[in-house]
């Protein structure tokens, strides 16, 4: 079993909430302004919430000048979570991928100090083969290109709710993603030094994405997480995490009513204080 690594990162106990992407044309006079230049979107939304999840390179990984680009137009102190191809996780030995992880994260290091973490969503096909992540696992590089690097995997499929599947996070330092999805299986388990949360049922007709009394909720569980805690009302496999740590806490509003979770980002940076 590899020892458990020590992730340097920035402050601990930093909320951000965000959305996936920004270029979303239902987006256009309702979150932003009407006259506001498409070129002018990332600026406008990277000063209205505190992270964005890019979702586009899972399709296609630009190169380092694009993310040069999309760094600039952000404020100080704004993150980008960025989804790793598909090229990656959807290849039939992830023990094989180190080349390709490399090339990505070639590009995604050029974010600099806007780097957060970096996603990586298995398939639903995909089952808990534990030699096949654990090598998986042990690619994941702590450094690349002198940035140092966050790591979270989202995983899809039942049988990765098996204490074997924790005990390997744990020991790598990557993070669980937490979904609230209706479709896949949700793991709250803490196995990383930062929370990682993809929150899915955002509802059309209200007009900050979700109600207020589950804004209010999911506000409380944030607060928790960045203070130490482990929310016990969510699903877990394993046991309740009693460490105490403080931790970073990301939390997107992806898919759904997704023309609802910009407002939604940034209602629940309000309940958090981070706005």
């Amino acid at each position: 079993m590899a020892t458990k690594r020590v992730r340097h990162h920035e402050a601990a106990g930093h909320i951000r909430t965000g959305m996936g992407g920004w270029v979303f044309p239902p987006w256009r006079g309702v979150f932003y302004p009407d006259g506001l230049v498409q070129k002018r979107e990332l600026e406008y939304a990277s000063r209205k919430v505190g992270a964005i999840e890019i979702n586009g390179t899972y399709y296609r990984a630009p190169d380092a000048s694009t993310y040069e680009k999309w760094a600039a137009q952000t404020p100080e102190g704004f993150i980008f979570s960025v989804k790793a191809p598909r090229l990656i996780v959807q290849a039939r030995s992830l023990a094989g991928t180190g080349p390709r992880m490399r090339s990505f994260l070639d590009g995604a290091v050029a974010l600099g100090d806007r780097l957060g973490p970096l996603l990586w969503q298995f398939m639903p096909a995909r089952k808990f083969d534990p030699d096949d992540v654990a090598a998986f696992l042990d690619l994941l590089p702590e450094k690349h290109g002198g940035m140092a690097l966050r790591h979270a995997v989202e995983v899809r499929h039942e049988s990765f709710m098996d204490g074997r599947w924790l005990e390997l996070a744990r020991a790598r330092g990557v993070a669980t993603v937490f979904t609230d999805s209706p479709k896949y299986p949700s793991l709250a388990d803490l196995t990383g030094p930062f929370v990682y949360t993809r929150l899915m049922r955002s509802e059309s007709d209200q007009t900050t994405g979700y109600p207020a009394a589950q804004l209010k909720k999911w506000a409380a569980r944030a607060r928790a997480w960045a203070e130490g805690g482990d929310p016990a009302d969510l699903p877990h496999t394993g046991a309740v995490s009693r460490n105490g740590e403080a931790k970073d806490v990301f939390i997107y509003f992806i898919s759904a009513a997704k023309e609802r979770n910009p407002a939604a980002a940034v209602a629940l940076a309000r309940l958090v204080g981070s706005a």
